[in-house]
């Protein structure tokens, strides 16, 4: 069974997330935008979701960590929950 480990950054807004991918692509730290700006309680560890498999997140967060590149930041993904700066670390 496949597994992944990643970290991300949701939002309200889609301009909010492509803010922050902006100043992710200048060169911000990650996790310090995620404890700042993310609403989810995994802000607390800079956005860091841990490892899970495929099917414990949402369709299209799923899509993002197993079949897009490692370490390279996708989105705005937009969910049920808002939108997702994602950016996977290891995938076994």
């Amino acid at each position: 069974m496949a597994r992944a480990s990643a970290r991300h950054i949701l939002l309200k807004t889609k301009e909010e997330a492509e803010k922050l991918k902006g100043q992710l692509s200048g060169g911000a730290d990650f996790a310090l935008l995620a404890k700042k700006h993310s609403l989810c309680s995994s802000a607390k560890r800079g956005g860091d979701l841990g490892e899970f498999g495929p099917g414990k997140m949402v369709k299209a967060f799923d899509n993002v960590v197993f079949k897009k590149s490692l370490l390279k930041v996708h989105g705005p993904i937009k969910t049920k929950f808002g939108y997702h700066l994602i950016e996977t670390i290891y995938r076994t």
